[in-house]
């Protein structure tokens, strides 16, 4: 039977964490045990003193997963099962509206081109979902906790602002996509404004299904990922492009006569796959597995579980981004907005007067890919085009709520009823969603999702470097900390992320007004940006073992953690691994000093 999940608005020390085993029967766990959170709503473990609580009205704290005995057998399915869920859920990042627009663009400009960037950004997207996932389940908190209990106080404000700058953004693409779906699968009637205040309604009908235990939330959205499988599967199919060609696009690391267009395009590409939010919801999903962490072969048995479902989902993930490369690949490259517009009144589109322009260059969007479609293989394409799209915006929207709720609790100890959260965030995503769907239209929407991408990019570096910080860190991960290729990969991604954005801010910046006060302005902003990225990467080196940095004079003033201190480490003899671990701000294990 499937357990029920704890009424909004109960304090936590009133019931007990449920515990579910593979098959649905639920238990009750009565003591501290393994669990990181005791029923009073205090860590156990060496540091009772810091007090936490778990999230309210989540489903995933209120309910554990029991993971079935393995001993003796290497590879279990029926412990994968156990572990099969987190993964998936944090896999719809990688299919939310502005990942499917980066897709369409990809095929359209560079036709297969761009596939092999894909697949590279989706596994290096791999690699850090892995120490988000490790961290969790190591230390039994997610990265926000951590950075909580770790970073200085004004760099944590810092980092939550840049956060939620990060989820406010992707809410942002989630609505611009799903009122564009309404707009498509009703004909137009239902106008864009009306398609973006009903994102508010169906927010909270979907968030009603967390009441119906974590097994069914799960299966709800492997649902929606089923839903654009299917309806993005079918437009490959109908599109039917050159296999060869995708394949070679897939595995050929070149780009034959690409210009500008197709570099920003590529640059935009691990943009788009990689979130940065997306690491801080997956290190807090995994919460929701009963891990024995006492015992350091659980703990190993869980990281190889949950890389390997997370490696499926992202597999799942990619092949759907692939589709959608690929119809637009096959079907949009090449052509002017004239023949678009001829067949579209062959076809008698409703939406035939988009392409009827002067212009010899088509722009392309998820609006203009959808009635594409319509135009070029019958109505019925556009409908399930916007079918699939709105499954994208609901289930990012869902998913996006929840990191939210993570990152305020985690960041701010803030416990927020979650509905309270969606009417936060949802509120401030929708104002300047429905100035434009009012008083311009559906073009500059389509635009707003361009400055959204280069936002969203721009907090990559404020995800990525935590998670490597702290995966780095033998003090808190003890015998799971990262090995020298993962910090080196880790370390090489970091950079290519923060060049990145340096170009994506001088591209963007040739798009503005020539006045002093704006390129003042955005100096002043870029070289705040830089300082706060380079004191994450200070902290960083530390943490990875370069001591040697925390002597530099200029940087004297800063305050460097304790747990980082050199000085902590030195003057100990070696068999207090254990007094190490415990004397830290954090809630940790004693696996670390078994051999």
């Amino acid at each position: 039977m499937e357990a029920e999940s704890q009424p909004d608005g109960e304090e936590s020390g009133q019931s007990r964490p449920q515990v579910m085993n593979d098959d649905g029967d639920q238990s009750v766990r009565e003591d501290g045990g393994h669990n990181p959170v005791d029923p009073n709503g205090q860590f156990s473990g060496h540091s009772a003193d810091v007090n936490t609580r778990t999230t309210q009205a989540s489903t995933y704290f209120d309910q554990k997963i029991v993971i079935p005995h393995s001993e003796g057998v290497r590879f279990s399915f029926r412990t994968l099962w156990a572990f099969t869920g987190p993964g998936f859920l944090m896999s719809i990042a990688y299919l939310d509206p502005g990942n499917i627009e980066s897709d369409l663009r990809s095929g359209a400009l560079a036709q297969f081109k761009l596939l092999w960037l894909l697949l590279v950004a989706t596994i290096l997207g791999l690699l850090m979902q892995r120490l988000s996932a490790r961290l969790g389940v190591v230390t039994g908190m997610h990265l926000a906790e951590v950075c909580c209990r770790w970073y200085p106080r004004v760099p944590r404000i810092l980092l939550w602002i840049m956060v939620e700058i990060a989820i406010i953004g992707s809410d942002m693409q989630e609505v611009i996509g799903t009122a564009i779906a309404f707009y498509l699968l009703s004909n137009g009637k239902i106008p864009l404004w009306a398609g973006v205040l009903i994102t508010i309604a169906d927010t909270f009908t979907f968030l009603l299904l967390d009441k119906y235990g974590l097994r069914k939330l799960e299966a709800f959205f492997a649902t929606l990922i089923l839903i654009m499988a299917v309806t993005f599967g079918y437009e490959y199919v109908t599109v039917a492009p050159n296999q060869v060609e995708v394949l070679a696009g897939m595995f050929i690391p070149y780009c034959k006569d690409c210009g500008p267009k197709q570099l920003l395009q590529a640059v935009g590409v691990i943009g788009a796959i990689i979130m940065p939010h997306n690491l801080y919801l997956h290190s807090a999903l995994v919460k929701s597995r009963d891990v024995d962490r006492s015992k350091k072969s659980a703990v190993k048995e869980a990281n190889f579980y949950f890389f390997i479902e997370a490696a499926i989902a992202l597999f799942v993930s990619f092949l759907i981004n692939v589709f959608v490369v690929s119809i637009f690949a096959e079907g949009f490259y090449g052509k002017t907005s004239s023949e678009i517009y001829d067949s579209c009144k062959a076809s008698d589109n409703p939406h035939a007067e988009i392409f009827n322009t002067n212009s010899t260059e088509v722009e392309v969007d998820i609006f203009r890919g959808g009635v594409f479609l319509g135009c070029q293989f019958g109505l019925a394409a556009m409908y399930v085009w916007a079918v699939g799209v709105l499954a994208a915006g609901q289930s990012s929207t869902m998913t996006g709520t929840y990191t939210g709720q993570f990152v305020m609790e985690g960041f701010l100890d803030l416990h927020w009823k979650r509905w309270q959260r969606v009417l936060l965030t949802r509120s401030i995503a929708i104002f300047p969603t429905i100035l434009l769907a009012v008083f311009e239209g559906i073009q500059d929407l389509t635009v707003m999702n361009d400055l959204l991408n280069v936002v969203m990019s721009l907090q990559l570096p404020f995800a990525l470097l935590p998670v490597l910080t702290f995966t780095s860190s033998p003090a808190i991960m003890a015998d799971f900390v990262n090995g020298i290729v993962m910090k080196v990969i880790a370390s090489v991604l970091t950079v290519v992320v923060i060049g990145i954005n340096l170009f994506f801010v001088a591209v963007f910046i040739q798009r503005l007004p020539e006045h002093w006060a704006i390129y003042l302005a955005i100096a002043v902003v870029v070289c705040l940006y830089m300082a706060f990225v380079l004191y994450l990467a200070w902290l960083c080196l530390i943490a990875m073992g370069f001591h040697c940095l925390e002597r530099l004079p200029c940087v004297g003033c800063l305050r460097v953690p304790e747990m980082y201190s050199v000085h902590q480490s030195e003057n100990r003899a070696d068999d207090t691994d254990v007094d190490i671990l415990s004397e830290t701000p954090m809630e940790q294990t004693s696996y670390g000093s078994i051999d």
